[in-house]
């Protein structure tokens, strides 16, 4: 059976983040990527320019276009700005009995405000008790929270606490807003907590990072991996491409990870297909 994962979230004109992003994730992780587009940004490394809402008629219809033909094992939810685009999600979701990834995209990396004030409350109401697991980074977790961004593991593992509370069946705390040579991440559940450490890269292309993690996570859950070993697999790919993402030359602001950091190296032109598929089945 062909391992098959649902993104559900607004469109990058720039190709770093959303939809884009995550086909792109489950496509180098070995699944099938199907989509239903909630926003279309104008967008690239500078900056949002312009946001367009997609009607929540239009969502509910490529969900019911999605589920009612392939098998989806797995759903994320990324970028979705409207209460009535979320309530519309729900609804679509109301018969899936398969993991949700809620990715809540708040806040763009260049800075651009990509959740209206009053949809917090409806996606906690309404996504966050479908969510197998919530992947706020801090300033994503203060607001979801009600609080200011954590700064001590104590408070970040509090505000996990909130959003457990709040219906969600995991949380992994993203540190990579935090400071230091390392970026932690602690995976809260109900039985315990799993820090994930790595070292921070230092790099400005590190565009679309969340949605990257969330689809990684998302398309484990889809090929049958446990959450933590999704989780772990997923962090392990989101460094590799931010580390290879570093030579590459997008844009001219903060430019994007490097997807198939596994099919060709940041910098060379693209392989042909015979030359992709002897690097993948030789382990490069």
């Amino acid at each position: 059976m062909t391992a098959i994962a649902l993104t559900i979230a607004g469109s990058d004109s720039g190709g770093g983040a959303g939809i884009q992003a995550d086909l792109k994730t489950f496509s180098a992780l070995g699944v099938y990527g199907a989509s239903v587009i909630t926003a279309v940004t104008a967008q690239n490394t500078r900056g949002v320019t312009a946001v367009a809402d997609i009607a929540p008629e239009i969502v509910a219809a490529q969900l019911r276009a999605v589920f009612s033909d392939l098998p989806v094992a797995a759903v994320k939810i990324g970028m979705v700005s409207r209460a009535e685009t979320i309530e519309a999600i729900a609804e679509g979701l109301s018969a899936f009995a398969g993991p949700v990834v809620v990715d809540p995209v708040m806040v763009a990396t260049s800075g651009d405000r990509l959740l209206r004030p009053d949809a917090i409350a409806v996606l906690i109401e309404r996504l966050l008790p479908r969510a197998a697991i919530v992947t706020p980074n801090l300033p994503e977790a203060a607001l979801l929270t009600g609080g200011s961004i954590a700064q001590t593991p104590e408070a970040i593992r509090a505000q996990a606490a909130q959003l457990l509370a709040a219906g969600a069946g995991s949380a992994l705390m993203k540190g990579g807003h935090g400071k230091g040579p390392l970026c932690v991440d602690y995976l809260v559940e109900a039985d315990g907590i799993l820090t994930l450490t790595a070292p921070r890269i230092d790099t400005a292309n590190d565009h679309g990072t969340g949605c990257t993690l969330a689809a990684a996570i998302t398309a484990g859950l889809a090929r049958g991996l446990c959450l933590t070993d999704a989780v772990r697999q997923a962090k392990a790919y989101l460094q590799a491409a931010l580390d290879a993402g570093r030579a590459l030359r997008v844009g001219g602001g903060r430019g994007p990870v490097h997807h198939f950091h596994g099919w060709w190296p940041a910098g060379d032109a693209a392989p042909d297909a015979g030359d992709a598929s002897r690097s993948r089945s030789s382990g490069r």
